[in-house]
């Protein structure tokens, strides 16, 4: 699904030659962004080895490289783990789809906070009931179908559940970016690209950025509008858990209260 040239023809033309010290020239400029000679120049390599590796028939290059070509980008460090990992082999072990024992005792652990067992492609293996409760809708999925970037895309009351949806969208896609291969993470690609023009706009966009601590806002038909903030620690096989807090004494953290108030049987 992705390939080492396609991440090097996206950043390339990302950026303009007067970006990078090149004087203007006069005539049309047919490219967007640089030039191959241009990046090759900057890198430090011939055109004609770059050249091969944009078009696939070098898949192999040295790390060093590689940096070069990072740096010529101007690569931030999720953009430059990426484009390493694009020359790597895949990962002969498949990723478990079953909940780490350790993770599922967390789930409770955190309780009232709303958490999520993720693969690296966000299957939702396993949540606590305030991690359900949040996601609007998504009760009516089966369990073995359930995956937060699909949610975010297909679920109607998702945008009403993320009051900055669209940023929760780019987020989730340049996450799912950090994924490099596999046919899970191409089953999934091509559904939302039939489901969604938003998901296939944010795709070909190519943002690249591993999910990390962010606040969020939410919305609950129950409760009203809250804020939280996530953490995420990822387990050494893939899987991520993902915790969504409020600040102690405050509205927010009496509006999770409330809500776990709400799941308990009466």
């Amino acid at each position: 699904m992705t390939t080492l040239g396609e991440f090097l023809r996206n950043r390339r033309g990302r950026i303009r030659p007067a970006d990078v010290g090149f004087p203007p020239r006069t005539g049309r400029r047919q490219t967007p962004g640089l030039r191959r000679e241009e990046l090759a120049a900057l890198a430090g390599v011939s055109v004609d080895y770059y050249i091969r590796l944009e078009q696939g028939r070098d898949t192999h290059p040295s790390a060093g490289v590689l940096d070069a070509l990072a740096t010529a980008l101007r690569l931030d460090d999720d953009e430059r783990t990426h484009l390493h990992a694009l020359t790597k082999p895949p990962a002969k072990n498949k990723a478990s789809k079953v909940a780490r024992p350790e993770l599922l005792k967390l789930l409770e652990v955190v309780r009232p906070a709303p958490a999520y067992v993720l693969t690296p492609t966000s299957d939702i293996l396993a949540a606590n009931p305030e991690g359900e409760a949040v996601l609007v809708g998504i009760s009516r999925w089966p369990p073995q179908g359930r995956n937060l970037v699909r949610y975010v895309f297909t679920q109607p009351e998702a945008r009403g559940v993320f009051v900055s949806w669209r940023q929760m969208a780019e987020d989730c896609v340049a996450h799912l970016r950090t994924v490099t291969t596999g046919p899970e993470l191409d089953a999934l690609v091509n559904d939302l690209i039939a489901d969604s023009a938003e998901f296939a706009e944010l795709w070909q966009h190519y943002d690249v950025r591993v999910k990390s601590g962010a606040r969020r806002t939410f919305e609950h038909p129950a409760v009203g509008r809250f804020e939280l903030t996530s953490e995420i620690l990822t387990a050494p096989d893939g899987q991520r858990f993902a915790v969504f807090q409020a600040a102690a004494n405050t509205p927010d953290a009496d509006a999770l209260t409330l809500l776990s108030m709400a799941l308990q049987p009466q």
